[in-house]
Parts: structure tokens; C-alpha cells; sequence
């Protein structure tokens, strides 16, 4: 059984790393020498867009737990949004001020956005669809009802009724627009009631804006798993708001503007200060799309585009709720056989004490015994990086710790554990990326309390965004020596996010890594240019030209009759150089095989081109993260792991690091992870020529393909297990 979503333009994130920056195509770099085939390209908006109709697939499928649905429908919704504030937003001020590169695909940006405007007319047409028609009347069925006001039963009203004059109407401001009164700013992503009301003596209309509150719930209980939302409760009390006047008309509206953030680093003293205030100005960009109930008259419409300077192209009509991204809240709501089966991390098998999966062991004894391969979810941040970091901030015979931070939790460990170090009188250097997308505010936050404690705190190199996972730890030894311990990862340092993505990392005690890493953060805390590394790739400098000199050699290898292949696991394939020398690998007949889970610019299967590539697509219950880049190098396998996905800022306008797994044992661990991802006896998406992503859950005899992160799972607790009963043999 199949079914297929086209990226054809006339047919129709995990939230946090979905909050992707603008590519800007004036800096693509140039392409292989190479006869230009015409379709070589797939428009990477189309791609993403893909990629969000795959998660509303998710939501849509019945036999995914029906919560989980729900929060597959607010991750949709979430994705679209950063999509609009972000890549809408970007192309919308290229095509304004008249920059009318076209694309790799070659689309100049009107054509995109109005590609885009018509496939997410479409998406959003049917996510609207799938919440009315499919999942309200199952919740419904599970005894979770999100009613309307009018349908409200009495005491339920009288419930209603109470919440808004208690709790509701002291907030609410109702702004009239009239000559003493111009139209209000509506900020980004709030929720608003159009109200039109007529004065009694004179007969005159007005307008005026009301705005729902996000600091109250969303959705508000009157039962046990009933709601109503709170756009319907001040609706049906918007005459107490106008005493006086009459209520002619009610209708919702959402605004999204452009969220992107420019700062010239070059021209500022205090990146910090210049950043601050650049968050403030922020909140007053242009609109991007205005979505509207379906029901909305013309004329307060007609009004809200001429204010707003919309569009009609930016016009989205919904016939249910708008801003599902809310659902969050009914997904969290207490009902574990409506979810997924809880999988608690487990220690992965060699930092654990004993036969206790749970707990973390002395981590810096496990890493001098060997490197550790570890692979979150399935094992435990907070047993493994976490508990390496506190451990170190506590170990007396550790002399520094030097850490990236890009994106963290409000309440982090890691954040706690860097401070004590300091405040111990070890020395500490953070390189906090005060620049992560939408994470500004809080990593501006952690940089002033770390500083505070006494860490050196470095936000980078100028002009370039640090997205590089390092942790490096200088420890004396019992004899006196000092050794480097080293993690380098495909995640954030963040235990919240860690337990829903998927990432991988390595600690080792490698002195050759080591010496890499302490190079990278002297470059990254100084002024020095090194390039000679010996086992990382790094971005700016190395990671480009060392990636296409790896592919390079699979085609020389494949040529002289060598064992030759390439598996790339990563977020997103977009970039020019990087696919054309894939194109050129896959000519000289190199059998490349690609897993990507959000967009991917190549096309695979074009004759005498692309013949011998396949692309698959994995989406489930986790956000597959990671990083690995895999070269059979002639039967000498080298393989990679790090933070960079193959995109134009990941190789040319950041600092990223990849490490090259020298360890043979950790290389067979992730060669037998790619092979599983790509045995077509897995469930996941596949790319045909076309452009088409084709979802298999059944093989042809009509059984179930294997979940590949459910058969992790497995895979893990049965190790737990299984190392529980030998430690109490």
C-alpha cells in the first residue's frame, strides 16, 4: 500500500529546528564543469513543503496513536508558520527591492512565491479539512470534545461565563479605529476578533480590533476532556465590551510578518546590545499572510488588507479554528493509551552502574576504556553528555571545560553545571550563539548569567554562526599528564529536545581528536587561522572542499573497479556543488544512497545521471537529527558525524564541525544504523525522478515494513533488559 504526495507545482517542522534561515542565493557557490541538465534541480520550497505534507501525512494516518495525531497536526501548523516568518518573508523582500536572482531551479522569486501561495492553499486547505472531518469526530469518540459556545450545555455556560468575568474581560483592550483612533499594530502570530459595531444615534459603523489574550489558556475546560475555545467565549461576550453600540458583525484574523533578523556585525561595537535591539524591531516587520475565518465579510476584509498592505495572494480562509498550532495543549492531555508507549531513556550499556539502566556511571572511566557511540533518544542525554559535563564541573582534578551552546532548555543542566565549574575556579570557555533563530532572547540570557559566574563567554567568529556540538574537557591524570576528553555531536546541549530528537554523539579520549578540538576553540576564543586539521571538517575552511574531495575519490574508486559507495543521513541536501559532484559520482556508477528528512534539491533516478541514487524520508514520534556521512573508500570505510547538513549557510556562513569516527568498532556500529535506514524492508518515504515522495508501509504481499524507530526502541529495551537479568544472575 502507498500513497504519494507530488511536488509537481500544480498539485498540493519538528518544531525548534525547523526555524531555518533564508538561503541567500547570491552567495550559491559555482557548480562542476559539467553540461547542464535542465531538471536537475527540485525547487527547494517546493522540497520543504514536501516535507510538512509528509508530517500532515503523519497526522492523518489512523494507525499512528490518535494524540499523536494531534500533535502531528500542530507540528504541521508550528513548521508553517516559521516557513512564513521566515523563507515567505525572505523571498517577499528579494522580489520588493527588485533582487531577481533566479533559482537552481530555475524560478525567479515572484514564481516562487506564487508556487508556494498555491501549494499552501492547498496544504493548509486540507490540514483544515483533516482537524474537522477526521480528528475532531475521533477525539470525540475518546470523550474529548472541543465544543462551540452555542452548543454548550447550562452549566458548562454558566462555567464560561464566569472564567471571562473573572479572568478574561480584565485583560481584553478593545482598540477602536476611527480619525482619533488609527488602526492598531497587530503583531505577529496573535489572535484577533474583527469587530464591526454601529452607533445607535447616528447609524454609523465602526471598527475595532480585540485581541485574544495569549497569556490565557487557549483551549478553556468545562468538563472533564471537554473545552471550548477562547475566541468563542469573548465572542459571545463581545456585546459587553460595546455598551452601548450594537455588534454587527464577528470574525477572526491572524497576521504573520516577517521574522527574519539582520545584523552587520561588522559595523557594530557590541554584538550583544546590537542584537537586543534588533529582537525589538523584529516584532514591527512587514506582513506575510493573513489568515482569516471563512465567514469574514468583504468589507472588514477589504479593511484589513488595505491596512495591513497585504496581498491577495497572502489571503488564507479557514474554515475551522485558526492557529492549530495550539493543539500542543490537547495533545499533552493525560491519556497514555492515546499516545505512543512510554519509552523511558535508558543509560546506554557501557557508562551504566551495574545492571541499573537508569543511572550514569563514571563517565570519564568508560571513555578511557574506549570511545562511546552514543544514539539518542534511545540512550539517555542526562546519563551520558549531561552527567559528563556535571561530572566534570565536579571532578577536582578537572583544570577546564570548553563548550558550544546553540540552542539549550530555560531551566538547563548543562547551563548549571558550566557555572559551577566557574564558580569552583576551573576554567570555563562557553561559545554562546546568541544568533539561534527564535532562541535569541534566551541565549542572551545564559551568555550575561555565565559571565556573571566567571566563564569567558565568546559568541564566535564575525560574520559566521557557531553551530558546532563540542564539549572538550582537560582533566589531569594520577601521573601527572593531562588528557583531553572530548564529545562531539549532531545535537544541541539540551535534555528537553534530546528525549524527542534523534542525534548522535561521540566521547572519546582520542588525543588526535582532542588536539583538533582544542585547535577549533582557539580559533574560535582568538584570532588564530587554523586550518590543519587532522580529523574534523570544519566550515568555513574544510568542510566544502573536504566533502567533494571524499565524493571525488568514491568516483575515482568506482572507475578503477573499486569498492566504491557513499550514505549520507542528514536534514537537508540543497546545495549546488555538493549534489553536482553526487551527479558525477553517481555517473562513474558509485551507488549512493541518501536519507533526508526535510528537503533535498537532487533529483534521483535521471538517466545517465542520477540512475544510481535513492532518497529516502523517515518521520515518526522522534525528529530524526542526525548527521553521518559514510565513504566505502575503497573497502577503508571513513566515516562521519557532526553537526552540518548540506546547505549553502551550514558549509559557507557557519562554523561547523564533522569528526571522523576512527574507531573501527564505532564505525560498524553506524554502518549496521545506515544499512537499516536504507533496507527497503524499513517504512519511509522515496523520491522518484518526478519529484514525487511515495510513502511504503507494506511490502507487496501487503505486510508491515519495519518502523525503524519503534524497532530501535525495541532493540534498546531489550538490552536493558537483558543486561538487568545478568547483573542479577
Amino acid at each position: 500500500m502507498t500513497t504519494t504526495v507530488s511536488s509537481a507545482p500544480d498539485l498540493p517542522r519538528y518544531a525548534d529546528e525547523l526555524a531555518e534561515e533564508i538561503e541567500d542565493l547570491r552567495h550559491a557557490p559555482g557548480r562542476t564543469n559539467r553540461p547542464a541538465h535542465p531538471d536537475r534541480f527540485i525547487d527547494r520550497e517546493s522540497s520543504w513543503l514536501d516535507f510538512n505534507a509528509r508530517v500532515l501525512e503523519l497526522a492523518q494516518d489512523a494507525s499512528v496513536p490518535l494524540l499523536e495525531r494531534v500533535k502531528f497536526a500542530a507540528i504541521f501548523a508550528s513548521n508553517l508558520d516559521e516557513f512564513f516568518m521566515v523563507r515567505v518573508a525572505g523571498l517577499q523582500r528579494r522580489h520588493s527591492t527588485g533582487i531577481g536572482v533566479t533559482t537552481p531551479a530555475g524560478l525567479s522569486p515572484r514564481e516562487q512565491l506564487d508556487l508556494i501561495a498555491e501549494r499552501a492553499q492547498h496544504l493548509i486547505a486540507r490540514h483544515d479539512a483533516m482537524f474537522t472531518d477526521e480528528l475532531l469526530p475521533a477525539l470525540r469518540a475518546e470523550g474529548i470534545e472541543l465544543a462551540r459556545y452555542d452548543d454548550l450545555r447550562d452549566e458548562e455556560r454558566k462555567m464560561a461565563d464566569t472564567l471571562f468575568v473573572e479572568q478574561v474581560f480584565p485583560v481584553l483592550t478593545p482598540l477602536a479605529v476611527d480619525p482619533a483612533h488609527p488602526f492598531p499594530y497587530i503583531s505577529g502570530l496573535s489572535l484577533n476578533l474583527a469587530v464591526v459595531v454601529r452607533d445607535r444615534d447616528s447609524a454609523r459603523e465602526h471598527f475595532a480590533r480585540v485581541k485574544v489574550p495569549p497569556v490565557l489558556p487557549r483551549f478553556v475546560a468545562v468538563g472533564e476532556r471537554r473545552f471550548v475555545l477562547l475566541e468563542d467565549v469573548i465572542g459571545a461576550h463581545v456585546p459587553e465590551l460595546f455598551p452601548g453600540l450594537d455588534v454587527i458583525e464577528t470574525s477572526l484574523f491572524r497576521v504573520t510578518r516577517n521574522e527574519d533578523l539582520t545584523v552587520e556585525e561588522d559595523d557594530v561595537d557590541n554584538l550583544l546590545q546590537a542584537l537586543e535591539r534588533e529582537l525589538v524591531r523584529r516584532r514591527f516587520g512587514p506582513a506575510v499572510r493573513l489568515e482569516v475565518a471563512a465567514d469574514i465579510s468583504e468589507k472588514v476584509l477589504d479593511l484589513l488588507v488595505r491596512e495591513l498592505d497585504i496581498h491577495q495572494k497572502q489571503i488564507y480562509r479557514i474554515n475551522g479554528p485558526l492557529d492549530l498550532a495550539a493543539l500542543w495543549s490537547i495533545a499533552d492531555i493525560d491519556a497514555p493509551a492515546l499516545k505512543y508507549p512510554a519509552s523511558p531513556p535508558l543509560t546506554h550499556p557501557r557508562l551504566r552502574t551495574g545492571g541499573d539502566s537508569k543511572a550514569a556511571a563514571d563517565v570519564f572511566s568508560a571513555m578511557r576504556r574506549g570511545d562511546v557511540l552514543l544514539h539518542h533518544p534511545y540512550d539517555s542525554f542526562t546519563t551520558s553528555v549531561q552527567a559528563f559535563v556535571e561530572q566534570a564541573a565536579a571532578d577536582p582534578s578537572v583544570l577546564a571545560i570548553k563548550q558550544t551552546l546553540y540552542r539549550t532548555s530555560g531551566d538547563s543542566p548543562v547551563v548549571d553545571a558550566l557555572i559551577d565549574a566557574a564558580e569552583a575556579g576551573k576554567q570555563v570557555l562557553v561559545v554562546v550563539e546568541i544568533k539561534a533563530r527564535f532562541d535569541e532572547q534566551a541565549n542572551i540570557k545564559w551568555a550575561r548569567a555565565l559571565e556573571h559566574s566567571g566563564c569567558h563567554v565568546v559568541y564566535g567568529v564575525v560574520g559566521l554562526k557557531t553551530h558546532a556540538k563540542l564539549c572538550l574537557v582537560v582533566r589531569q591524570e594520577p601521573d601527572g599528564s593531562l588528557r583531553r576528553y572530548t564529545h562531539i555531536g549532531t545535537g544541541n546541549y539540551n535534555p528537553k529536545t534530546a528525549r524527542m530528537y534523534e542525534d548522535l554523539g561521540l566521547l572519546t579520549t582520542d588525543p588526535v581528536i582532542g588536539a583538533d578540538v582544542a585547535d577549533l576553540f582557539n580559533h574560535l576564543s582568538g584570532y588564530t587561522k587554523h586550518r590543519d586539521y587532522r580529523t574534523l571538517l570544519v566550515a568555513p575552511d574544510t568542510l566544502r572542499p573536504g566533502l567533494l574531495q571524499l565524493i571525488a575519490d568514491e568516483t575515482a574508486h568506482a572507475q578503477a573497479g573499486r569498492p566504491a559507495g557513499i550514505t549520507l543521513k542528514l536534514n537537508s541536501l540543497v546545495d549546488e556543488q555538493v549534489i553536482d559532484a553526487l551527479y558525477d559520482a553517481s555517473s562513474a556508477g558509485v551507488p549512493i544512497e541518501i536519507v533526508v528528512r526535510g528537503m533535498c534539491a537532487l533529483r534521483p533516478g535521471i538517466p545517465g545521471l542520477s540512475e544510481t541514487i535513492t532518497v529516502r524520508s523517515i518521520l515518526g514520534r522522534f525528529l530524526e537529527h542526525s548527521r553521518v556521512f559514510s565513504f566505502v573508500a575503497g573497502g577503508d570505510e571513513r566515516t562521519f558525524i557532526g553537526s552540518a547538513d548540506i546547505m549553502h549557510r551550514n558549509l559557507d556562513r557557519r562554523v561547523e564541525a564533522l569528526v571522523e569516527i576512527r574507531d573501527k568498532k564505532v564505525t560498524g556500529e553506524l554502518r549496521e544504523l545506515l544499512d537499516f535506514a536504507t533496507n527497503p524492508t524499513t517504512s519511509a518515504w522515496t523520491l522518484d525522478v518526478e519529484g514525487k515522495w511515495t510513502r511504503s508501509v507494506t511490502d507487496p504481499e501487503g505486510m508491515p515494513l519495519r518502523d525503524y524507530q519503534q524497532t530501535l526502541l525495541d532493540a534498546a529495551l531489550m538490552r536493558a533488559d537483558s543486561l538487568r537479568a545478568e547483573s542479577h544472575s
